[in-house]
């Protein structure tokens, strides 16, 4: 069902750019097409689209539902720690629960997240409110676009289909669907022992896989400020608030660079209390103290 090949890009050949996209994601494993196929056929006819949850982190059109969790309701979505039993929804994806059974593993949690188009997921970390131990995360893309892209180490990195993926989300990262059509991932949280540590022997990425970013220069910086400002001024404070957000997605920024944008804003326009709440969703998005 999987099959595991040769690093076509290992973190010992890759530069150190290269290298710490590859830390963050890479793919795992190719994975039968047919299998795929009867996968993206179940989700894309499941009775339910799912839950917007995690509000905070996104700007709107994240659903998700679960397959494996903790109470059996597929609208559970809210990943935690410990053994996971089947939602109602696996019963009615049954190539799905095959592929899952499969791979053998130790999961904590799985479900299908769909994007939909003009979408953001923020900046953030997961799994900073879960006890310390050895956990990943696996995608599996089962219907995705090129302008669906995973922002991290300053790269777009587009998880493409037919592939297992490796993500490591306890560090800064960020998604997006500029275009469309929905983006649906199979996306499942394992924690580490053997089978797993087998199946990703051989993280690697393909060219073309990912591109780094640009950096923001002062000029551009400034520009966007200036921008934004006149935005606000005019009253469409949020827009122009997203639009800093979604810098982080055309700019190798430094982490939480698109948050201190919005504060810059802020300050600019003397709204204390606006930069109050920004520094505090950074901190909360960052898992930072």
């Amino acid at each position: 069902m999987a099959t595991t090949l040769p690093a076509a890009v290992t973190a010992a050949q890759a530069g150190p750019g290269r290298a710490e996209v590859l830390g963050q994601v890479a793919r795992l494993a190719d994975l039968e097409e047919s299998a795929v196929e009867q996968m993206r056929a179940e989700a894309l006819g499941a009775p339910t689209r799912g839950v917007v949850a995690y509000g905070e982190y996104q700007s709107g059109g994240w659903w998700t539902t679960s397959l494996l969790n903790h109470s059996g309701d597929p609208h559970d979505v809210v990943i935690g720690d410990g053994r996971p039993r089947p939602t109602s929804l696996l019963e009615e994806v049954p190539a799905t629960a095959r592929f899952l059974a499969g791979l053998g593993l130790n999961f904590m949690y799985v479900r299908l997240a769909r994007l939909e188009p003009h979408s953001y997921l923020w900046e953030h970390r997961d799994y900073a409110e879960l006890r310390d131990t050895g956990r990943h995360r696996l995608h599996i893309p089962l219907v995705t676009n090129p302008s669906a892209v995973l922002v991290t180490a300053g790269a777009r990195v587009h998880m493409a289909a037919a592939a297992l993926w490796r993500l490591t989300p306890s560090q800064a990262h960020g998604v997006c669907n500029t275009t469309g059509p929905d983006r649906i991932h199979l996306i499942a949280d394992v924690y580490a022992d053997d089978a797993y540590q087998a199946l990703a022997a051989h993280p690697h990425l393909r060219d073309g896989d990912a591109a780094s970013l640009p950096e923001m220069t002062s000029a551009e910086r400034a520009g966007l400020l200036e921008k934004v400002g006149q935005l606000a001024e005019l009253g469409f404070t949020t827009a122009a608030e997203q639009m800093l957000l979604r810098a982080f997605y055309t700019y190798a920024l430094p982490e939480g660079g698109a948050y201190d944008l919005i504060t810059d804003l802020h300050a600019g326009r003397r709204a204390d209390a606006d930069v109050s709440r920004w520094r505090a969703a950074k901190a909360h998005l960052l898992a930072r103290p």
